[in-house]
Formats: C-alpha cells, sequence, structure tokens
C-alpha cells in the first residue's frame, strides 16, 4: 500500500507517522489487504487539529473521512473510525456479490434455518408414467434429450426406470 502523508502547519513526526501507520495497517486487515493507496493530510488551525483520510481500495472504491479534536490521536481515530465504517459496509457488499454468484438464487434468513445442509432438491415438472414395454422405453430413451425414461411395465404392471449408462448400454431399474 502507498502511503502519502501532507502536513498543512504540521510538521510530521515519527510518533504521528507510527499512529497513522498502526490505524491504516487495522484498515488493511479489516480490507483484506485489497487497499491500493491512502492519502492523509494533517492540518492545525490555532487550536484546532484535523486530520482527513482517503484510502483508495480495488474495484474503484473510494473511502474518505475526517475527524477533528484537540489531540492528533482523537482526530486520527475519529477519521480512521469512519473509514472502518466504510470499509465495512464495502466488505458486506463484496461477501454479497461472492454469495449471489455462488447460488442460483437468494436466500432468506428464514430459509436459511430451514434449509438443510445437504445437495439441493430442483423439483422437475410432472411426469407421465405411461404403461409400454422395455423395447418402447429404449426407444424413448434414444429419442429424447433426458437420459431416463419412468414407464409402467405392460409385462409385470410395475413402474420401472430405464437409463443410459455412462459405457453407452442402457440400464433397468424395477422394484422388487
Amino acid at each position: 500500500m502507498r502511503l502519502d502523508i501532507t502536513g498543512r502547519h504540521v510538521d510530521i513526526t515519527p510518533a504521528l507517522r507510527q499512529l497513522i501507520d498502526k490505524r491504516l495497517v487495522r484498515l488493511g486487515k479489516l480490507l483484506n489487504d485489497s487497499v491500493i493507496s491512502a492519502q492523509v493530510i494533517l492540518s492545525k488551525e490555532k487550536y484546532r487539529l484535523q486530520s482527513e483520510i482517503v484510502v483508495h481500495a480495488r474495484g474503484d472504491r473510494t473511502l474518505r473521512g475526517n475527524g477533528e479534536d484537540t489531540t492528533w490521536v482523537n482526530a486520527v481515530r475519529q477519521a480512521s473510525a469512519k473509514i472502518e465504517q466504510q470499509a465495512h459496509k464495502v466488505k458486506g457488499k463484496w461477501a454479497e456479490r461472492k454469495r449471489r454468484a455462488a447460488s442460483p438464487r437468494a436466500v432468506t434468513d428464514a430459509d436459511a434455518a430451514t434449509a438443510p445442509a445437504g445437495p439441493r432438491i430442483v423439483r422437475a415438472s410432472r411426469y407421465a408414467v405411461k404403461p409400454m414395454s422395455i423395447e418402447d422405453a429404449a426407444l424413448q430413451v434414444d429419442s429424447r434429450a433426458e437420459s431416463f425414461v419412468v414407464f409402467r411395465n405392460a409385462d409385470t404392471d410395475a413402474v420401472s426406470i430405464l437409463y443410459k449408462r455412462k459405457d453407452g448400454n442402457l440400464g433397468l431399474i424395477e422394484p422388487d
């Protein structure tokens, strides 16, 4: 991270530089080291000490905070607190964007409490179970885009499933 410290009517002492570095390191950890650069402007007008911190983060994000107090510690703390508040909001947006990209639909809090942790079940449209022979079912599997067909076996009157196997053959699932 590039850091520019400017003092207006102020000498930048090593203690002041250390105070600013300490606050910006904390901010860098909060944003997972996505901070590109920071500009700190310290100014003094009579008894008022003002600090302005501008942080540039990834994604063209600019975080800005101002602080004003009678001590440098409090002025820098106020400015960095405002930036940390903005950083929490930005980080939440980044996390939300990742969550939306990972799941096809948004999950509400109520859904999250009742949803099981396992794989999600996607309900397909209704499937008509027609009576047919195994040979007719094999023709259906070959002609359809789906790799299976559910049918009522005309010989046994049981519901069976005929599916296309990975080796190119057809598999038959029948109840006992």
